[in-house]
């Protein structure tokens, strides 16, 4: 039986890093993962990861705000059988159940 199994990364790195490993080590369908904000605030996680620093300081929007306003949620559609696998690699990367 199909289920969603999600998880929120505190850095964008760590969420694409857990969707990578999800893909190419377990062989799950990338059209199956979805990622996106975990809150309706678009946001690059809650932590800074190299892609959201410039020259050492935190990258910030067109207002002077900073780019990072919430956690970065990944959900994936699997049988049972996977979810475990999914749910390790979450693990993996920080992914926090959600």
């Amino acid at each position: 039986m199909p289920q969603t199994v999600s998880a929120k990364f505190k850095t964008r790195r760590d969420a694409e890093m857990a969707v990578e490993h999800i893909v190419q080590e377990h062989g799950i369908d990338r059209s199956a993962v979805t990622v996106g904000s975990a809150s309706d605030a678009n946001t690059a996680g809650t932590e800074a990861a190299r892609a959201d620093l410039e020259d050492g300081h935190l990258k910030s929007d067109n207002d002077g705000k900073p780019a990072l306003a919430g956690k970065v949620k990944v959900s994936v559609q699997i049988t049972d059988q996977d979810a475990e696998k999914v749910r390790s690699s979450f693990d993996s990367f920080g992914g926090a159940p959600s």
